[in-house]
């Protein structure tokens, strides 16, 4: 059990008796150190004084975002010699000499996490200490040239590396992919996302040689075309993701298609020049467990239903059609029929799935993530919905035809809602949340935002039930007062985030009285923007 617990608790577990104070002394307890958890309290003597005590058995070590830290920390590091794991991004005392520090010292690493730090060439130079190096994140490190990747294949470089994520590194040009290629010929997991400087040719450079490569990701990467697909074929790959790209065209399924028999995930987010034509060249691969084409908007059923019919239909396991608008009840029942180890399924925004097409999923055991906002739903489809009662993650925003009795329908076939997300539903009232906390007692994730009609009773119900909650944002809830976050401090004591704009009647001292030991918070008391609406007595 000790194992689970955060440094702060597993302090205060050695408090409790000698006997657990002799528990929390167990070696297999120091193996794995997270001081990421507190990162706000850390400093350099809590470091060093943990990590003089224990630093034979460490080998795994999180100090993300642990900002207080300087040279007194990294000298302490550098002596846990079986170290394997160290995450150190976001540390802002990290520089180049603590880097030489822990290069001399810790020799058996496999995973290096640098990220969001001041490194220069100089840290780069040093990675060749690391012989066994396989997993290394320089995200956001924007202080090393080109000149710095070359030294990780220089020497004995980084020659073992097989994860490298560059997302945010903007300063790397073509000769910085091609000094990669150069020295780690053997990755096959890249991560390149928010580069909007990332071209073509880079992508090219780097394949000349990495030939292993079987994930991309590139995220925020505009001006990357066919092109890359092109290049990419030449690798084994089994998983893209790709957003906000305006110049992939259906080739680049067609490549996957023929070059790239066994891949797994497909990522292809608002890519607008995606069509049905794209989905039905890669209807005959066999091995999709994962297809994403959120915002994808010239998808219909015309695509979807080839797709699902095709050889990965029976094997999906995760859909994404959020905001495909041409979609309608005809690809839902489609899916319901044949995609039988669907787990994940996204609707969000598809305007014209009504409830008979959600009723068809009612027949689907295999499904336990459901979004249907923005649809045309009604009670109706909720209910058939809560049918086989394995559904563990709803969302319903902005279903406008769904009333309490819907959520009570729903709710009444299932008692293992762990995430429930309702918010702009101006027209549900305390009694949908009755239901929720009546029935569904694992509850995690809530969000009634923008429903105007919700009083102080919906949260006493929710904190007298749903003891696990970690997320609930009442934000645009006019008619909730400091009463509510009485019961939710109360009765909620996992609580983490909460979220209270737009609420009036909830007062400044009241929050810093129930919400001061909350992970994140917030809370303003301005009127409901005109977006939601309804004005601020809750008149639609």
């Amino acid at each position: 059990i000790f194992r689970y617990v955060n440094l702060v608790d597993l302090a205060r577990c050695a408090q409790v008796s000698q006997t657990w104070m002799l528990l929390t002394q167990n070696s297999s307890l120091w193996g794995d150190i997270n001081f990421s958890s507190v990162k706000h309290k850390v400093q350099d003597q809590i470091v060093v004084n943990t990590l003089q005590k224990w630093r034979p058995y460490v080998i795994r070590l999180n100090l993300q975002g642990c900002y207080s830290l300087h040279w007194p920390s990294f000298k302490s590091i550098s002596e846990c010699k079986n170290l394997q794991d160290l995450n150190i991004s976001e540390c802002q005392g990290l520089n180049d000499e603590s880097m030489r520090l822990i290069s001399e010292g810790c020799r058996a690493l496999l995973y290096l996490n640098l990220s969001y730090t001041d490194i220069t060439d100089g840290a780069l130079r040093l990675l060749s200490s690391f012989p066994n190096l396989q997993y290394l994140s320089l995200a956001h490190c924007r202080k090393f040239t080109d000149k710095g990747l070359l030294y990780l294949g220089s020497g004995r470089g980084c020659h073992k590396l097989i994860y490298l994520d560059l997302s945010g590194c903007i300063q790397i040009s073509v000769d910085g992919f091609r000094n990669i290629a150069n020295g780690c010929s053997g990755i096959q997991d890249l991560l390149i996302n928010n580069l909007p400087t990332l071209t073509d040719r880079c992508i090219q450079a780097l394949v000349e040689k990495c030939q292993q490569i079987k994930s991309v990701v590139f995220l925020d990467s505009p001006r990357l075309s066919d092109t890359t697909f092109k290049a990419l074929a030449e690798c084994k790959l089994v998983k893209v993701s790709i957003e906000g790209n305006n110049q992939i065209t259906d080739l680049s399924f067609k490549l996957m298609s023929k070059r790239c028999p066994y891949i797994r995930h497909i990522h292809m987010v608002d890519c607008q020049r995606i069509t049905d034509a794209g989905l039905m060249t890669i209807s005959p691969l066999k091995h999709i467990l994962v297809l994403n084409v959120a915002d994808c908007r010239r998808i219909s059923d015309e695509g979807v239903r080839p797709l699902v019919q095709g050889s990965s239909g029976a094997k999906l396991r995760e859909l994404n059609l959020t905001s495909c608008i041409h979609v309608t009840d005809a690809s839902v029942t489609e899916i319901a029929q044949r995609c039988h180890e669907l787990t994940y399924l996204n609707l969000r925004h598809c305007e014209n799935v009504t409830d008979a097409g959600i009723e068809a999923l009612g027949s689907m055991s295999s499904l336990i993530s459901i979004d249907i906002s923005g649809t045309s739903i009604s009670d109706m489809g909720l209910r058939a919905l809560g049918h086989h009662g394995k559904i563990k993650e709803l969302s319903v925003s902005e279903c406008k035809n769904i009333s309490d009795t819907g959520i009570q329908e729903f709710c009444k076939g299932t008692k293992h809602l762990e995430y429930f997300h309702a918010s702009c539903c101006p027209q549900l009232t305390d009694e949908a949340v009755k239901a929720v906390a009546f029935h569904c007692h694992r509850l995690t994730s809530a969000s009634i935002a923008g429903c105007p009609k919700m009083t102080d009773t919906c949260i006493q119900y929710l904190a007298a039930a749903c003891h696990y909650l970690h997320f609930l944002d009442v934000s645009g809830c006019i008619h909730l007062t400091d009463k509510a976050l009485k019961y939710l401090w109360k009765g909620c004591k996992q609580l983490q985030i909460l979220k209270m704009l737009y609420c009036r009647n909830i007062t400044k001292q009241a929050v810093l009285k129930y919400t001061a030991k909350l992970e994140k918070q917030e809370h303003n008391d301005a009127d409901p923007p005109s977006w939601l609406g309804y004005d601020r007595d809750g008149n639609i």
